[in-house]
C-alpha cells in the first residue's frame, strides 16, 4: 500500500533524537561478511527497509540471515560455497547492493551483479569499480544489464589510484584486495567514517589494512578471514538531519548517539549561522534562537566536506532563513529535484546548472509534494514543519529506507506528523 505523511506546520521542535547505526555502513558490512565462512554478527543495525532488501539479496547468494530489527542485530551464516549472481529484481531497489562485487570476486572468483538502481539522484558510473578490479587481475565487462567480473586464478596486489574518491569504488577495491596475493596500495580513496568502519571490521576479521581515514590505503593480502562480531558506526547523516531539524524549526534537539566530529563542515556552517552546537555526555545538542536563522552558502564535497546527503536539508533551511544563499552540488547532477517540490511550498529558489540560489521567505505554505529519494523525502517533511497549514508528502517508502520510524521520532519532539494511506496516488 502506498503511504504518505500528513504534516502540520508550526512550533519549535525540542527534546532528544536517538541515532543508531549508519545505513551507509550497515549495508556494506553485511556484504563484507561474505569474505569469511561462518557466522558474523552485526549490532546497532538500523531498523530500515534497505536492511531487509540486502538480507534477501544475501540469502539468494546462499547466506542464512537472521534479522532482529527490534534489537538491531543481524546474524549472517556464510557458507563455504557461495552463489555469485545478484539479480536485478533486488539490485534495482538498492544501490548499496553493488558492494557485494568485491567480496564475491575475492571469495568466489566471479560475480554477476545487476547494474544498480535506488535513489533518483543521478548516474553513478561503475567505471572506477571496474578499473580497480581489473588492476587486481580481474576481467570486467557489462552484458545484458549485468556487471560481470571474473578472476578464476585469484587476485594479485597492485598499485591503484582512483580518479575520484568514490565511496563505492573504495569499498569494492578494498574488499577485493584483502584476499589478493601481495600488497595493494589504493590512492585517492574515500575517507568517510563508514569506510573506516569497514576497514576496522576487516581488521577484526584478520585482514591487514592500514591508512583508514586517510587518502591512502595499504592492504597486505591474507589467505583467509574469520567471522567477527561488530558494532555499526553511528549514522552521521541521520545525526545531521536532526541538527537541521533543530536549526530550521528554531528548536533545540540533543542528538543522542551522534558523533559531532563526523559532521565538521555542516555543524560549522550552522554555528556560523547563529546556532549553538555543544557536546553532551550522550552526543551533541543543536539549538537555534527564536528569530529567523541566517542563510549560508553550501558546496558539497567528498568527506570531510559538506555531505551531499545533507544538501536537501540545507536547501530547506535556506528556504526559510534570513537572506540569500547559494547551494552548489558537486557530486550528483540530479540532486535538485527537491527544489521543484520546495517551490510548490512557496520557496524562492532558482536552479542554474549545478547551483541553486535561494532567497529566504518567512514562511512556507502547505501543499502536496512528492519525495524522489531518501533525503529529499525527509527534507520535504522538514519543509512541511515550517509551512503554514498541511503538507502531504508522498513517497514515504523512500524515507523508510533511511530513517527508522521517522514520524514517531518527530512526534516525540513535538511535531504533528501522521502516516496515512496515499489515496490520491495512481500508478
Amino acid at each position: 500500500m502506498r503511504e504518505r505523511f500528513r504534516v502540520v506546520g508550526g512550533g519549535r521542535l525540542t527534546g532528544e533524537a536517538r541515532v543508531v547505526g549508519a545505513k551507509n555502513s550497515a549495508l556494506k558490512l553485511m556484504a563484507v561478511a561474505l569474505l569469511a565462512p561462518g557466522v558474523t554478527t552485526l549490532t546497532n543495525v538500523p531498523e530500515i527497509a534497505d536492511v531487509v532488501i540486502m538480507a534477501e539479496l544475501l540469502r539468494r547468494l546462499g547466506v542464512a540471515v537472521e534479522h532482529d530489527p527490534v534489537h538491531g542485530v543481524v546474524r549472517l551464516d556464510v557458507p563455504q560455497t557461495l552463489g555469485h549472481r545478484a539479480d536485478y529484481e533486488l539490485v534495482r531497489a538498492l544501490r548499496a547492493s553493488i558492494s557485494v562485487l568485491g567480496p564475491l570476486v575475492a571469495r568466489v572468483g566471479e560475480a554477476d551483479v545487476a547494474v544498480p538502481g535506488g535513489d533518483a539522484i543521478g548516474s553513478r558510473g561503475l567505471d572506477l569499480h571496474a578499473a580497480g578490479l581489473e588492476a587486481l587481475g580481474a576481467t570486467v565487462h557489462v552484458t545484458h544489464g549485468y556487471l560481470v567480473a571474473k578472476a578464476p586464478q585469484g587476485l594479485s596486489g597492485a598499485d591503484i589510484r582512483l580518479d575520484f574518491p568514490s565511496v563505492g569504488a573504495t569499498e569494492n577495491v578494498l574488499t577485493a584486495s584483502v584476499l589478493a596475493s601481495g600488497r595493494t596500495t589504493i590512492e585517492n580513496v574515500a575517507r568517510e567514517p563508514e569506510i573506516v568502519d569497514i576497514a576496522e571490521m576487516l581488521v577484526e576479521m584478520g585482514a591487514r589494512v592500514q591508512g583508514a581515514g586517510t587518502s591512502r590505503l595499504v592492504v597486505d593480502g591474507v589467505d583467509a578471514l574469520t567471522p567477527t562480531t561488530h558494532r555499526v558506526v553511528p549514522d552521521r547523516i541521520a545525526a545531521g538531519t536532526w541538527a537541521f531539524v533543530a536549526a530550521t524549526t528554531r528548536g533545540s534537539i540533543e542528538v543522542v548517539g551522534g558523533v559531532a566530529e563526523h559532521l565538521g563542515a555542516p555543524l560549522a556552517a550552522l554555528r556560523a549561522a547563529g546556532c549553538r552546537v555543544e557536546p553532551t555526555e550522550r552526543g551533541f545538542r543543536v539549538s537555534a534562537g527564536p528569530h529567523r536563522p541566517r542563510a549560508f552558502d553550501v558546496a558539497t564535497l567528498p568527506y570531510p566536506g559538506f555531505p551531499t546527503d545533507l544538501q536537501p536539508f540545507a536547501l530547506t533551511y535556506n528556504a526559510v532563513a534570513q537572506g540569500s544563499a547559494m547551494v552548489t552540488e558537486n557530486l550528483f547532477e540530479a540532486r535538485f529535484r527537491t527544489v521543484q517540490e520546495l517551490a510548490r511550498l512557496g520557496a524562492d529558489a532558482q536552479i542554474d546548472g549545478h547551483h541553486v540560489m535561494t532567497h529566504g521567505v518567512p514562511l512556507l505554505s502547505g501543499a502536496p509534494v512528492e519525495s524522489s529519494d531518501i533525503r529529499s523525502g525527509a527534507a520535504l517533511v522538514l519543509a512541511g514543519l515550517v509551512a503554514e497549514g498541511e503538507t502531504l508528502v508522498s513517497g514515504v517508502h523512500h524515507i523508510d529506507r533511511g530513517y527508522p520510524r521517522f514520524e514517531q521520532a518527530l512526534c516525540a519532539l513535538g511535531a504533528d506528523v501522521q502516516r496515512e494511506p496515499d489515496d490520491d496516488w495512481f500508478d
